[in-house]
């Protein structure tokens, strides 16, 4: 049975995910977050154009190439799709969807537009309101991250000389990669805060942490970046106190769960939610097991 038969054979059943429906699901949606990365990389390198939406964010001509490319090569799987740059389907809909895909086509367009190179492509498989498969690449590095419930996640760089059509199966990309976390950083408390988007609220939960883990290091970094770096264990804790979209979140989200960390409503502390009437997140936290006690 090939990939084609597989997703419609699953889609027309609405089955739980085997590792098989699984693998396929997430070598589809890292194939077209490398061909949506390689055309954003193209038009960062020759130049781009930005408008304004009505919220006074910036969208450039890379975020609707990509979200192009995205959406065709995912149409096949037969899911539903919901994108920031797509077209906005009411909740009385999309609620009735169980499995369907969530993507930011370019996830830290400000970083794109002040070419620091912290952008990334975000793809997520949302199963119920939890996001089950992740995909974040970088395109500027060719860093790949991904995982799903069965695999667990892991990184891998994708030279620009290969092919994604030849992968074939999701064992060949994992063949090159590396299972995540790759280490753990318990010796020195590292936090990650946005770089874009510092809050009051952020800044006084840091200073908490601070007066029970005496000189951590803070790390700031752009966009989803900041999940991948808590999957890789190269950080412990990541507040966010402020304005998310359920796009900027889901593919980290996935990718981090599926390596062991947490990402809990901070008032709540409850597991973050997806498909909600609202898109906004509520403020969050994720964090790995050393941080069990203070959240």
């Amino acid at each position: 049975m090939n990939n084609r038969e597989i997703l419609s054979n699953f889609t027309l059943k609405h089955e739980k995910m085997n590792n098989q429906t699984q693998s396929v699901l997430t070598l589809s949606a890292i194939q077209a977050a490398i061909f949506a990365g390689r055309k954003i990389l193209e038009i960062y390198n020759t130049g781009f154009t930005t408008s304004y939406k009505a919220d006074q964010s910036p969208l450039t001509t890379a975020d609707l190439a990509a979200n192009e490319i995205i959406v065709n090569r995912l149409l096949e799987s037969g899911f539903p799709i919901l994108s920031e740059e797509g077209k906005n389907t009411d909740y009385q809909e999309r609620r009735k969807w169980h499995y369907f895909w969530l993507i930011d086509p370019l996830d830290g367009t400000k970083e794109f537009i002040n070419h620091n190179g912290e952008f990334t492509v975000n793809i997520a498989l949302v199963a119920g309101n939890t996001p089950a498969i992740g995909v974040i690449y970088v395109p500027v590095t060719g860093d790949l991250y991904f995982g799903n419930p069965e695999a667990g996640s892991y990184s891998a760089t994708i030279e620009d000389t290969i092919d994604p059509n030849g992968f074939r199966t999701l064992e060949e990309v994992i063949a090159s990669a590396q299972r995540l976390p790759l280490t753990q950083s318990d010796q020195k408390v590292i936090i990650l805060a946005s770089r874009s988007h510092m809050s009051a609220e952020t800044e006084e939960i840091i200073e908490k942490i601070k007066t029970l883990y005496p000189d951590p290091e803070i790390i700031n970094a752009g966009s989803s970046l900041k999940f991948c770096r808590l999957a890789e264990g190269k950080a412990q804790i990541y507040p966010r106190f402020g304005p998310t979209m359920e796009w900027d979140t889901a593919a980290g989200h996935a990718i981090a769960a599926n390596a062991g960390i947490k990402v809990l409503s901070w008032n709540e502390r409850q597991p973050l939610e997806y498909n909600k009437e609202d898109l906004v997140n509520p403020w969050f936290i994720a964090f790995n097991q050393i941080f069990n006690e203070f959240v």
